[in-house]
């Protein structure tokens, strides 16, 4: 006789979620009798608003977890990869208004390399479609150009990417591959005019110290580029300080591009050259379904190549909640709970962020601040009303300046799993 396959709570709904309703609690429709009983013993709480929960909702209590990041400097991140290292910040860890380098979530591409001897002699050079090439070290950068500091939202293309089904490819970030730190550098647009861009420049391409992770020393770990447009934009900047102190190594340290609103990719750490190009660059991390979206939707798991996609730009609208914690345990008759989180839009801006305790059916505007500078993210709070004790589920989602809205499920599937930006959920158990 063969053994039965055991299969995860969360990889059953995400294969069939009618079924998964059927098998595990015994559900078939509305949540009542004996499946609600089944589902509430399991969640250690009754479920006030069941009659209103999504037929084929797996409880957000009931999901996995990662391994905890242990390093020195380093908040307890959770470890989506070792190789090259990736870990994703907890949301609770988010609830500083500007992200400490302790709490800024790790995202590798290759290996990392050695720590300069001399961070004010590390050099970049800038060439290509230029008039006068330059070779400058980081101390010149400073004593050359203005330097301006700014809160800077920077977020990696793929996060969101674990609420995508069928699952893809890369690591399946929750919504914590997101930062909002200080920093402080030169305009990369001050730098390009010192080197004179001739018309034909069109495109960046970015190099970084970063050896490549099988160590071949003839590819680069990752090299991408980015349209002169946002290249020229004020808020892309050649930074040297991270919350007013030198970047940490692991950061990018001495010197990265913070390319903010757009995937993280563009933000080279380790930064050591921008080649000026006369077309679309077609380094590591370009072309195909690197960091690109289709242009019309693709049927979610088919083999696709690229054809008719297009580069990612501005990031889509997200939101946090930083005060709670998912699966947080809240006292005995507490009636009601302050919220609040952060939210942000790429290039736009956040104009409202709604909470939703009953499943979405009924949704609560929350305050929004406005930002510190144009590409910070916005900070969001409010008052949310408990009518008992019980399992709840905290639903958040944000709008942008443009009316676009974060849908009930992550749109525009790829393979690659770029720009998921699902209504999340966090649950809470009272009393």
């Amino acid at each position: 006789m063969s053994k039965a396959q055991e299969i995860s709570l969360p990889a059953l709904y995400a294969a069939d979620p009618e079924r998964a309703d059927a098998l595990a609690w015994g559900r078939r429709g509305t949540l009542r009798g004996a499946a609600l009983a089944s589902m509430g013993a399991a969640l250690g709480a009754a479920i006030p608003f069941a009659a209103r929960m999504p037929q084929g909702l797996l409880p957000a209590a009931l999901a996995q977890e990662s391994a905890i990041l242990r390093m020195d400097g380093k908040g307890p991140l959770l470890i989506l990869g070792e190789r090259p290292l990736v870990a994703e910040t907890p949301e609770t860890l988010l609830d500083e208004p500007i992200t400490s380098a302790a709490n800024h979530f790790i995202r590798n591409n290759g290996q990392i390399p050695p720590v300069a001897a001399d961070p004010q002699a590390w050099r970049l050079v800038v060439d290509g479609e230029v008039n006068t090439p330059l070779n400058l070290a980081v101390g010149e950068l400073a004593r050359r150009f203005e330097v301006v500091t700014r809160q800077l939202q920077m977020e990696c293309g793929g996060n969101g990417r674990s609420q995508f089904t069928p699952a893809t490819r890369g690591n399946q970030w929750g919504n914590g591959a997101i930062s909002n730190a200080e920093w402080t550098g030169v305009r990369l647009r001050d730098v390009l005019a010192a080197a004179g861009l001739k018309p034909s420049a069109v495109f960046t391409a970015h190099f970084g110290a970063d050896p490549h992770l099988s160590g071949a020393t003839d590819r680069a770990a990752i090299n991408r580029g980015m349209p002169i447009a946002k290249a020229m934009d004020e808020d892309t900047l050649l930074c040297f300080r991270m919350n007013g102190q030198a970047i940490p190594h692991i950061h990018g340290a001495p010197l990265r591009l913070i390319t903010p609103g757009w995937p993280g990719s563009l933000s080279q750490k380790w930064l050591n050259r921008i080649w000026l190009r006369d077309k679309p660059h077609d380094g590591a991390g370009m072309g195909g379904t690197s960091y690109r979206l289709p242009r019309t939707p693709i049927v979610p798991g088919a083999e696709n190549n690229g054809a008719g996609f297009m580069d990612m730009a501005s990031m889509p609208v997200r939101s946090i909640l930083s005060s709670h914690a998912h699966g947080a345990r809240i006292a005995a008759g507490t009636r009601a709970l302050d919220l609040r989180g952060a939210a942000w839009a790429g290039d736009e801006t956040v104009r409202a962020v709604h909470v939703s305790l009953d499943f979405g059916a009924t949704w609560q505007e929350m305050a929004v601040a406005a930002p510190a500078n144009r590409h910070a993210w916005q900070r969001w709070s409010g008052r949310v009303a408990l009518p008992s004790d019980g399992y709840f589920e905290i639903w958040y989602r944000a709008t942008d300046s443009q009316g676009r809205m974060q849908p009930h499920a992550a749109a525009n599937w790829n393979p690659q799993g770029y720009g998921a930006n699902a209504i999340s959920r966090a649950a809470i158990l009272v009393g």
